[in-house]
């Protein structure tokens, strides 16, 4: 994996378990804004929150990456965003809020272990 060639990743479990959730979320957040968009006004809140986490979580993994000086505030910012996020989820029965609510906290809980690291 190409990952492994990166030595401030590849030495770093918490780093990389981090990197992968923010990546899995951004992924479940891209899934739920979208079958949130057809289910109408009431869903509004979900769909804006799932676009921020989006953005947040793949730029988080973009800044790890990179080893940038930024990741740890942006790591915690990431974490806040992932838990209103699910909150927000967990609010609707729809499977697809479901999930998404239950990969941010996974997500949350590796920035905040990362941000100890």
């Amino acid at each position: 994996m190409a990952l492994e060639q990166i030595d401030h990743v590849s030495d770093n479990e918490e780093m990389q378990r981090c990197i992968d959730n923010c990546f899995e979320a951004a992924q479940a957040c891209e899934w739920c804004a979208d079958e949130c968009a057809d289910e109408g006004e009431e869903m509004a809140t979900c769909v804006r929150l799932c676009r921020d986490v989006a953005d947040l979580t793949t730029m988080h993994a973009r800044f790890m990456a990179r080893n940038s000086n930024y990741s740890a505030e942006l790591a915690e910012v990431c974490a806040g965003a992932c838990e209103e996020c699910a909150e927000e989820c967990e609010r609707h029965d729809a499977e697809h809020c479901q999930v998404c609510a239950d990969v941010l906290r996974d997500c949350a809980d590796s920035c905040r272990e990362m941000m100890s690291a």
